[in-house]
């Protein structure tokens, strides 16, 4: 599961570099968020992928501690492919990007489940 969290740190770093980079190619000054829809597509994908860490880090954290840890990082693993799926189709068109956010969901919501499962089964 080690090995995912890193993974998870290099898509944040990824996605935070793509958000500079953006802001350099259409000359996006800080603290500005708008002003070109393909700096805005970068940064949608940056900020989504905060949000939904916040999210899946501790389903991950959990559900290797009182489940699997190699369950984890599968699920940890289907998460950030989803996650990949999700900025290549919204940085191209943001209506696209459908199928990446519900792997994204699936696989965050299934390590909820078994989190909620193995904490529940420790208590018991």
């Amino acid at each position: 599961m080690r090995l995912v969290i890193a993974v998870v740190a290099v898509l944040a770093a990824l996605s935070f570099g793509a958000v500079g980079r953006a802001r350099t190619q259409y000359g996006i000054k800080a603290p500005a968020v708008t002003g070109n829809e393909h700096f805005e597509r970068a940064y949608r994908v940056q900020m989504n992928t905060l949000e939904q860490m916040a999210l899946f880090l501790p389903a991950l954290w959990l559900y290797a501690a009182y489940v699997s840890d190699r369950g984890a990082a599968v699920g940890g693993l289907i998460w950030v492919v989803g996650r990949v799926i999700y900025a290549l189709a919204y940085t191209k068109d943001p209506t696209s990007r459908g199928p990446g956010a519900m792997i994204t969901l699936l696989a965050a919501v299934g390590l909820w489940l078994g989190a909620a499962y193995g904490v529940v089964r420790a208590l018991i």
